[in-house]
C-alpha cells in the first residue's frame, strides 16, 4: 500500500479512537436532553441534535485547523491537550454539568447543540492536532465517529468501565499528539529535526509525564474514598 495512503488511514482511525474517547459525555449529554420526549419525537431530536452538533464540529475545527497555522498556536493547543488528556485520566467530566431536558422536539434539539458546543473543545482540539491541517481527514474522522457515538454511547461507556486501561490508551494517544503539535511548531521544529533523539525522548516525556500525572491523582482520589468511606462506619 502506498505510503501516503497508509499514513491518511492510520490519522484517520486515530482521530475515530479519540473522538470516541472524548465523546462519551457527549452521548450522556444527548440522552439527557432526550429523555423527556417520547418514542419517535426522541429519536427525531436524537437524530437532528446530533446533524446539527456534527456540522458545528466540523465547522469549529476547520477554523482551529486554520488558526494553528498562526505563529505559536501550535505550541498552545499541544499545552492545551496535554491538560485535556490528563482531565481524561483523572475524571474531569460533565457530571455536575446542568443538562435540561427538552419539553419539546425542537427544545431538545437546540439543547444538544448548545450543550456539545459547549463542551466539544477538547474533541476540537485534539482532531485538529491529529488532522494535521488536512480538512478531509476532519470531516470523515466526524462523520464515521459521531454516529458510532450516538448509537454506540451506552456499549462504549461500559466498555471504558470494565477495560478501563482504555482510558490510559486514550490519554497516551492525546498525549503522543500533543507533543506533535509542539515539536511541529514552526519557531521550534528545526531545534528538534536537528535532535531526532531528543524528539522521541520528548514526546515519551510528554506521555509517560500525563500518565504518570493522571494515574497518582487516581489513586489518590481513590484512597481518599475509601478512607471516607472506613471513617463514617
Amino acid at each position: 500500500m502506498n505510503t501516503s495512503v497508509t499514513d491518511f488511514i492510520l490519522s484517520l482511525l486515530n482521530i475515530v479512537f479519540l473522538d470516541l474517547i472524548l465523546a462519551g459525555d457527549n452521548a450522556i449529554v444527548i440522552g439527557l436532553a432526550a429523555r423527556n420526549l417520547q418514542g419517535s419525537s426522541q429519536k427525531k431530536a436524537i437524530l437532528l441534535g446530533t446533524g446539527g452538533a456534527v456540522v458545528l464540529r466540523i465547522i469549529a475545527t476547520i477554523l482551529v485547523v486554520w488558526l494553528l497555522k498562526v505563529p505559536w498556536l501550535l505550541l498552545f493547543g499541544g499545552l492545551l491537550l496535554i491538560m485535556i488528556a490528563y482531565r481524561l485520566l483523572t475524571g474531569g467530566n460533565t457530571e455536575d454539568t446542568d443538562i435540561q431536558a427538552g419539553g419539546t422536539l425542537w427544545s431538545a434539539v437546540r439543547t444538544i447543540i448548545v450543550a456539545d458546543a459547549a463542551m466539544g473543545l477538547d474533541n476540537v482540539i485534539a482532531i485538529a492536532g491529529a488532522a494535521k491541517h488536512n480538512i478531509t481527514l476532519v470531516v470523515l474522522g466526524l462523520l464515521i465517529s459521531v454516529p458510532i457515538v450516538v448509537w454506540g454511547s451506552t456499549l462504549f461507556i461500559k466498555l471504558i468501565n470494565r477495560y478501563p486501561w482504555i482510558i490510559y490508551i486514550g490519554s497516551a494517544v492525546l498525549g503522543f499528539t500533543a507533543a506533535s503539535m509542539i515539536t511541529s511548531e514552526k519557531r521550534i521544529s528545526p531545534f528538534f529535526g536537528q535532535q531526532p533523539l531528543l524528539h522521541y525522548l520528548f514526546v515519551a516525556l510528554v506521555i509517560a509525564g500525563i500518565l504518570a500525572a493522571g494515574h497518582w491523582q487516581r489513586h489518590r482520589a481513590h484512597s481518599r474514598i475509601k478512607h471516607s468511606g472506613d471513617s463514617s462506619r
